[in-house]
């Protein structure tokens, strides 16, 4: 009789095998599937995008359906797949089922084109030359790199500078108005606004009209109305046409700041601000001795964020001078190397020498967060 049980049992679960093997088999040929309609569904786009056989409405609502729905068949598809295994392996790969995607994207759309752009950085205009480290040494040489340099150090500095000081100045007097959420609202604004539209905003009020029209630049008008000279603010007030341009750094990146430190400074308990002002500590101590220690990771990690966007700035310049008057910056002149003189070598080298720049803040910034456990 016990014999008995046991075959059953055995039948039982080798029949159970062989339906998650064949279940198995089924969702590994329905991911395939689903991968291969979607690599044909983004050939067909193409196609009707060089013969123009589609409305372009209907060609951006085909491809939006077609990619979250194919992206989201996928990892249902996946996921299904795994959990046809075992339960020591499903325990292993379901994390891969949800990071496996971003992590595939991020390696064929940022780290294979780092290398590729590194190796190019060593071959002369049309890549069919070895030059060795000749565009690298160019790149610290040239006198357009060197002006590159020394904006991008001031941008770096006075930039990163406005906008955390004016954020925390901001966000502390703005806890203690009445009018805090329209305040904070105003100032975060300039945030929904992309750098290409605040470029074009600030053209119109740094324009300067020839003599003998009005001016129709908000600066220059508010000058003229005051019995001044119009000046051409972003062209020939050197070297100040620079800190020009930060100043739209700083209007559009102060409400970031201001945002971050709201939330941290509102995360200081109550009691020990109380307790300092009933002993007498004064406003200005009880912030700088106070408010910024308990803040301090938080102050960091705003800080390297809008360093390494001070590093990568482009919109703007590009927009407002286009790297003229001596206003160039690392990114425009990389844009000029590789786009304008279709120079692979020196706009390659130039790009790997803005991410070289940009990697030590962004490790130090998330050895901060790691300090807060953020991660």
């Amino acid at each position: 009789m016990q014999t008995t049980d046991v075959d059953a049992r055995q039948r039982a679960a080798s029949e159970h095998d062989e339906m998650n093997v064949g279940r198995l088999a089924l969702a590994l040929l329905l991911l395939v599937a689903l991968f291969a309609a979607l690599w044909w569904g983004f050939d067909f786009l193409r196609a009707t995008q060089r013969d123009n056989s589609m409305p372009k409405l209907l060609t951006g609502i085909f491809a939006i359906v077609w990619g979250v729905g194919g992206a989201a068949a996928v990892f249902f598809s996946a996921n299904f797949t795994v959990e046809q295994l075992p339960v020591a392996a499903r325990r292993q790969l379901t994390p891969f089922v949800f990071v496996g995607p971003a992590v595939l994207l991020l390696g064929w759309f940022l780290f294979l084109p780092t290398l590729r752009t590194f190796y190019f950085s060593f071959f002369n205009n049309d890549s069919t030359q070895f030059v060795g480290l000749s565009n690298y040494v160019a790149a610290f040489t040239e006198r357009t790199m060197l002006t590159a340099f020394q904006n991008n150090l001031l941008w770096m500095i006075f930039g990163t500078a406005g906008c955390v000081i004016f954020g925390l100045l901001i966000a502390v007097l703005a806890d203690r108005s009445n009018f805090e959420s329209v305040a904070k609202s105003l100032i975060f604004l300039p945030m929904a606004i992309s750098f290409v539209g605040a470029g074009v905003i600030w053209r119109f009020i740094y324009y300067f009209s020839p003599p003998g029209q009005p001016q129709i630049g908000l600066l220059n008008a508010i000058v003229s109305g005051f019995g001044g000279q119009p000046q051409a603010w972003t062209s020939l007030v050197q070297p100040w046409n620079n800190f020009f341009l930060i100043a739209i750094l700083v209007w559009m990146q102060t409400g970031f700041a201001m945002v971050i430190f709201s939330a941290a400074i509102k995360g200081i308990p109550e009691d020990i601000l109380e307790a300092a002002r009933v002993d007498g500590a004064k406003e200005v101590t009880i912030f700088f001795q106070i408010m910024v220690p308990a803040i301090q990771g938080t102050l960091v990690t705003v800080t390297t964020t809008i360093l390494i966007l001070t590093l990568k700035i482009f919109d703007v310049v590009i927009v407002m001078t286009g790297g003229q008057y001596g206003t160039n910056v690392i990114a425009v002149e990389f844009y000029r190397k590789l786009f304008t003189a279709n120079d692979n070598g020196r706009g390659s080298a130039i790009a790997i020498v803005l991410l070289i720049a940009v990697i030590p803040v962004m490790v130090y910034n998330l050895r901060q967060l790691n300090k807060q456990e953020v991660f």
